[in-house]
């Protein structure tokens, strides 16, 4: 029975439980408030990015995967809206999966209103709401995905939290149990239920990691451990789907401006300097744009045909140089 239940996000019960869940009910892993972003959220516009800039962030994209039909999680906002924008000025079919109902179906309705040669009902951009840290939820929105369009060419998970920082001390196991679901347990879970597709398709699968993954970062242990085992996730799974013809490569992004940054930028005492602080942290003094991550991930599915198993760094170049540690 555990096992049965534990496809749909069961944690477990008393006799398996940890000191922080002595109530011994079984419970979905993820509350609806979990991982809901910081105070401040902004829109596409807010971002920084108006028509001029989101135009050319979109130039040179048409027409590079026409006709193929993509899964993208976390769609409504940041990296997710950008690997939305990209796949759909490419040409393709764009399931956007985020359980924001309100924000993602407004971005399908106007990704849809940009393509004058459909009307509403045979739209390339359809919303579906669904919570990824509830596996039949990811399996509802691949069905979904089928009936519509009667195929799947790419997912991308792009779905996941990360938590404010703070020490060890203060996560317990189950917080670091609720991330390792939402962070990696559902990427897991939706490259499964797509794979019968993408095998039939000879598609592509990107996993959204990041760069402290690979370099660790200060006070966010649980959320490089979740990024760490996505990519090596992305390696292992390569291996087994290259004779299905099957292709897996993870993106790691490092400073992207996204409204997760921005929110938490906003909530420091001096927003300014937190950006510029962001800003500093890569050699091309910049962070990237949500468009920039979604045009690499259009790379990797439309143009990198011979890559798989790679992990491919998106950092405007955070990682290299010396630099003050103590």
């Amino acid at each position: 029975m555990a096992a049965q239940r534990s496809r749909e996000g069961y944690f477990g019960d008393a006799s398996a439980s940890t000191p922080s869940n002595k109530g011994g009910a079984p419970r979905i892993v993820l509350g609806d408030a979990y991982g809901r972003p910081r105070r401040g959220e902004t829109s596409l516009g807010r971002l920084g990015l108006d028509e001029a800039a989101v135009e050319r962030g979109l130039r040179g994209c048409a027409g590079r995967y026409a006709d193929r039909v993509v899964i993208v999680t976390g769609a409504a906002r940041g990296i997710g809206e950008g690997c939305a924008r990209v796949f759909f000025e490419a040409g393709a079919a764009v399931v956007l999966v985020d359980r924001d109902e309100k924000g993602g179906a407004a971005l399908a309705a106007e990704l849809n209103g940009q393509d004058w040669s459909l009307d509403e009902a045979s739209g390339r951009a359809k919303f579906v709401k669904a919570d990824v840290s509830v596996a039949a939820e990811l399996q509802a929105a691949v069905a979904a995905t089928v009936a519509t369009f009667g195929r799947v060419d790419c997912v991308v998970n792009n779905a996941g939290w990360h938590p404010p920082h703070k020490p060890i001390d203060d996560f317990s196991v189950d917080d670091v149990q609720d991330l390792l679901q939402l962070n990696f347990v559902s990427a897991f879970a939706l490259c499964k239920f797509a794979l019968p597709h993408l095998r039939a398709s000879k598609g592509c699968i990107v996993n959204m990691s990041s760069l402290v993954g690979h370099f660790g970062q200060a006070k966010a242990c649980t959320y490089a451990a979740t990024k760490g085992a996505l990519t090596a996730f992305t390696k292992a799974l390569a291996i087994d789907e290259a004779p299905n013809g099957v292709r897996v490569n993870s993106v790691s992004p490092g400073n992207i401006w996204t409204p997760l940054w921005k929110a938490g930028a906003d909530a420091d005492a001096d927003p300014a300097a937190a950006r510029a602080a962001g800003d500093r942290a890569q050699v091309m003094g910049r962070m990237g744009t949500i468009l920039e991550a979604g045009r690499l991930c259009l790379c990797i599915a439309a143009d990198m045909t011979f890559t798989t198993g790679v992990d491919h760094i998106l950092s405007g170049g955070a990682e290299i140089g010396y630099a003050m540690r103590a």
